[in-house]
């Protein structure tokens, strides 16, 4: 275990791997200015995360983390009958909207195990995971070969099974974080802990670092977050309208024009929870009392649906991953949001 692993990195703030939004340009920048920047690979095959590693280690000689999905997969056959209907119902959407096309669930699972040794061999220092627990050869291989492990917890039961299995470090994700909840222990019935009470409590009960990440975008919150014990932060939401993401403009423009009550939990769109900008497909699904398959099968369920939607610009058939504080976030260089960062950092220091 190395519990001091951010003495490795200039300034504690880190770049939430944020899957569709998060490029190997930003990545790089966030590193090269002295933080950590976060790759996310969870769900990738073995081959994309490869290349994904090797195109930010040509922006960058810096250390940057590589981030996983830890979950195991879901079982079929239990999942056989919602997954008939939602495929139906997905298919009367797109034929509605005119987007009719064939349309068939070509289902693949890549389990984060395969990208363990990957990881080793491209020589990445630092691994954060999500939606569970590494297994324990995982831990070993990676403590072996001394990378650095980052688990994500949403209660202080999840934070005390983390630090027994071995890791570094624990995000404590906050319920105002946009995008994926990173619970594991009550999935039906997730934790719902705002951020500064769930760092005090897992600062109270573990040893190893605690990193915030939740809503943070400025001074006052980054203050807040260092104040009640947190080690480093963990910034989402503020970087998803930096110049080098693949935010599209429609998602740009739905983050200046929300509020604290645009947001909100769902499971339409991937069969786990995550927050994200209310619109029409979170309330149909909820409307029509439809079951939702579980993760990854609806997330693949509704990719052509995701993908149709963001080609003809509409907002209400894809989902935009946000936090509660996302309309703060700044068209601008990923360099400038973190120079910004940092001189808040420098000023509460």
């Amino acid at each position: 275990m190395n519990p001091s692993f951010l003495n490795h990195i200039a300034y504690p703030v880190i770049l939430a791997p944020m899957l569709g939004v998060v490029t190997p340009a930003m990545v790089a920048e966030v590193s090269e200015l002295g933080g950590l920047g976060s790759l996310p690979l969870g769900g990738l095959s073995a081959e994309a995360s490869r290349k994904l590693i090797r195109e930010t280690k040509q922006l960058t000689q810096k250390d940057f983390a590589v981030n996983l999905f830890a979950n195991a997969a879901p079982d079929l056959e239990s999942n056989r009958a919602a997954t008939e209907k939602m495929s139906n119902f997905i298919r009367c959407i797109l034929k509605e909207k005119n987007w009719a096309q064939d349309f068939e669930f070509n289902y693949q699972f890549y389990p984060y195990q395969d990208l363990i040794d990957l990881i080793i061999e491209e020589q990445v220092k630092y691994v954060s995971f999500t939606f569970g627990m590494l297994d324990k050869e995982s831990i070993e291989k990676l403590e072996k070969h001394h990378i650095y492990t980052i688990g994500t917890a949403t209660c202080t039961d999840e934070a005390v099974l983390l630090e027994q299995s071995g890791v570094d470090a624990i995000v404590a994700q906050g319920i105002e974080a946009g995008g994926h909840r990173g619970s594991f222990l009550y999935e039906k019935c997730i934790p719902q802990v705002g951020l500064f009470t769930l760092v005090s409590q897992i600062k109270d009960t573990v040893k190893v670092p605690v990193i915030a990440s939740g809503g943070i975008y400025d001074c006052k919150t980054m203050a807040a977050a260092f104040s009640l014990g947190a080690d480093a932060v963990q910034i989402g939401s503020y970087f998803i309208s930096a110049e080098e993401s693949a935010a599209t403009d429609v998602y740009r423009n739905l983050l200046k024009s929300s509020t604290d009550v645009s947001t909100t939990l769902t499971k339409s769109y991937t069969g786990r929870w995550a927050r994200g900008i209310r619109n029409d497909f979170m309330k149909l699904t909820e409307i029509n009392h439809l079951q939702i398959p579980d993760y990854p099968i609806q997330n693949i369920l509704t990719q052509n649906m995701r993908a149709l939607a963001k080609q003809h610009h509409d907002a209400q058939f894809t989902n935009y991953w946000a936090g509660q504080n996302a309309r703060y976030a700044k068209h601008l260089p990923t360099r400038d949001i973190m120079n910004e960062l940092i001189a808040i950092y420098k000023t509460i220091i």
